[in-house]
């Protein structure tokens, strides 16, 4: 599985830091950053939770 982020989308609200801190982080200008876009399949439920999190729909999960 691969994250995917839309930057058009993205605010930088950190609904999905808090979700999965482990995988996201939103820094001090509001940037949001995938920490391992690749996560192993033994987090798929925690980053599926954090991506459908996001209320601007700015994060995909793929495969």
């Amino acid at each position: 599985m691969r994250i995917e982020v839309d930057r058009d989308r993205c605010e930088g609200l950190g609904m999905c830091e808090a979700m999965a801190h482990e995988f996201f982080e939103v820094d001090d200008d509001e940037v949001m950053h995938v920490l391992d876009d690749s996560p192993a399949e033994e987090h798929r439920q925690q980053v599926f939770a954090a991506v459908n999190s996001c209320p601007v729909l700015a994060l995909k999960l793929v495969g």
